[in-house]
């Protein structure tokens, strides 16, 4: 499976901020936003990203992430001129994509829960139409709504209901097969002149290759698109890293812990940056691997 990290868009909800920096590499609590996806992906046993941002932001991306090479990793990187919607990702991505499936995950979007590595691989193992993950929210009408039977199954999709069939948020995580290149390709734009990811996910649902996985309660996802729930992602990640004394897309650990690097290039990466308090986390990690092998994340 491919990977591709959306981070386009201007972030006119976080002007004047974004005015001078592409949303998803503002920090959120001592890390860039785009760390949380980016592990989200690396979770999933994926190893070839494409990222795709604006243009004026190309060369701070890859300034900040290389080649992924350090990291065990394949960066590839496009632009996108101007957003015309979510699908349009994949007609963007086609070359990367191949004739693998994909993951397409959103650059503002942070997911943290207890065993998600195991969810996401064994998710994305053999993916035939498409997986959706649905979140719990007290406000469902302020997003695609996915409902599903007595069995589990997703059997309806609305964009921002009136009145919401179920309490069930699409969150930014999607996993499709290889036909989803095809389906993007002949989206039509709705009435606001954009491909939308509801109609592209209908595709599948028509066809019965659709299915939800309910992340359910005791599990964290958060848009990081406003101000305020910028502020909110930061206050979570920040009272969870200091009460467990971890650190929460740590790209070093993960990295480390799926077997994609060794501890001795995971302390190096640490080094580097051994005078702030992320590197001295990234040097602690790969000692204590050293001394006993952890158990890889579930």
């Amino acid at each position: 499976m491919k990977g591709i990290i959306l981070a386009g868009g201007t972030g006119t909800r976080l002007h004047p901020v974004t005015l001078a920096v592409s949303k998803q590499l503002l920090p959120v609590h001592g890390k860039p936003m785009i760390y949380y996806p980016m592990s989200v992906l690396m979770l999933a046993g994926i190893r070839e990203i494409l990222i795709i941002c604006a243009p004026e932001y190309h060369d701070q991306f890859r300034r900040l992430l290389g080649d992924g090479s350090r990291l065990g990793l394949e960066l590839s990187y496009a632009v996108q001129v101007t957003p015309k919607g979510l699908p349009e990702a994949f007609t963007i991505g086609a070359e990367h994509i191949g004739s693998d499936s994909v993951a397409l995950v959103l650059g503002d979007n942070i997911f943290h829960g207890s065993s998600f590595s195991s969810v996401l691989e064994e998710n994305s193992a053999d993916v035939d139409g498409c997986v959706l993950f649905g979140y719990p929210v007290s406000d469902p009408e302020r997003y695609g709504v996915g409902e599903t039977d007595e069995q589990g199954r997703l059997i309806s999709l609305e964009e921002k209901p009136v009145r919401p069939r179920s309490n069930r948020a699409i969150t930014g995580l999607y996993f499709y097969d290889n036909d989803v290149v095809d389906i993007a390709k002949n989206l039509c734009p709705s009435a606001r002149g954009e491909l939308e990811i509801t109609d592209l996910n209908r595709n599948y649902l028509d066809r019965g290759k659709a299915r939800l996985v309910d992340l359910g309660r005791g599990f964290a996802w958060l848009d990081t698109g406003t101000h305020q729930s910028l502020t909110q992602a930061g206050q979570y990640v920040q009272v969870i890293e200091e009460r467990q004394g971890v650190s929460i897309a740590c790209l070093e650990e993960v990295a480390l812990r799926k077997g994609f690097i060794d501890a001795d290039t995971c302390y190096r990466l640490g080094e580097e940056l051994a005078k702030s308090e992320y590197g001295r986390y990234v040097m602690r990690v790969a000692q204590e691997f050293r001394d006993v092998p952890a158990l890889p994340y579930v």
